[in-house]
């Protein structure tokens, strides 16, 4: 796998920190809190993009990470809305930078896969950001395997790797383990998950009656609508209490855990409530916690039929 590193040669972080609640549920002052303690932490490795809190997310990340630039790892998204057509990618990368006040942006995602435009089209266009020294690196969001390589092949038409990408994975959504997270080890991709905490799930507050993403937003309401689920989350915080450990530190250290090494993308919205997550940094999983964990939830199937090979 390929090594990513800032400007000026630091490596990326063990996890990542997503920005999606900057200008949003996280004010600025709240922002900057949570961004210094993820630099006092050693997170090097930030992620926002172009949609998130209408561009808030950009402006506030980049006002934070203007004294410590060339030791970051910056990436942003686009393509969300509006296609990955040529067009809209140019107009997308030149709002994102000057919403972030940085000439090259580290890692340039497509932020879902778009089938009503040419690949061709799309990652010529990026090919082309990378010579002109707007992007470093080129990452896709939310892509499914087989889209994920041929992706890569068109890509390499035009001499450009895809470096990173983006997949849902958490205890209670494991798909990635099925051909995503094995995919992207085999092609050098660096794979940073979100979600890793399933919208709130798996820190154990909504058995406590308080509210969040699944309580506030239908779309995570019906992500997360699964008996197993819960009884999952129930299980983490069982495990948790016995450990004297947050359920937070251990459902981020497990997905950081997986053989493959991805670097989960951690977020919040004050600072107290980023500690348990930014714990998992230092948090060291044994193989038999890893599998006492890995047990509270369904393993997916292969993707082949071929049961016996599960």
């Amino acid at each position: 796998m390929k090594q990513l590193t800032s400007i000026d040669g630091t490596p990326v972080s063990r996890l990542t920190f997503g920005t999606m609640q900057f200008g949003g549920a996280a004010d600025a002052s709240a922002s900057a809190a949570m961004f210094e303690a993820c630099v006092d932490a050693g997170i090097t490795h930030f992620d926002t993009a172009h949609v998130y809190t209408g561009g808030a997310s950009e402006k506030i990340l980049g006002a934070l990470v203007a004294p410590h630039r060339d030791g970051l790892f910056v990436a942003t998204k686009a393509a969300y809305e509006g296609g990955a057509t040529r067009a809209n990618i140019l107009s997308s990368v030149e709002t994102s930078r000057t919403r972030l006040g940085i000439d090259t942006i580290d890692a340039l995602y497509m932020h879902r896969f778009d089938d009503g435009t040419p690949l061709a089209e799309t990652f010529e266009t990026l090919a082309q950001l990378r010579e002109r020294g707007v992007i470093r690196h080129v990452g896709i969001s939310n892509y499914a395997a087989w889209q994920a390589v041929k992706a890569a092949g068109v890509a390499a038409q035009f001499d450009l790797s895809i470096d990173l990408i983006q997949p849902m994975y958490n205890l209670v959504k494991r798909q990635a383990e099925v051909e995503i997270l094995p995919m992207a080890a085999d092609m050098g991709m660096l794979c940073a998950p979100y979600s890793p905490l399933g919208g709130g799930l798996l820190t154990g507050k909504y058995a406590a009656g308080e509210t969040g993403r699944l309580t506030d937003d239908d779309r995570y309401a019906a992500r997360y609508d699964f008996a197993f689920m819960r009884e999952a989350a129930a299980g983490l915080s069982q495990i948790a209490r016995e450990m004297g450990v947050h359920p937070a530190t251990l459902a981020v250290a497990w997905a950081a855990r997986h053989p493959t090494r991805p670097v989960p993308i951690i977020s919040a919205r004050s600072a107290a409530q980023l500690a348990p997550s930014l714990a998992a940094l230092d948090f060291e999983m044994a193989d038999a916690l890893y599998a006492r964990l890995s047990a509270l939830s369904p393993t997916p199937p292969p993707a082949t039929d071929r049961a016996e090979e599960a």
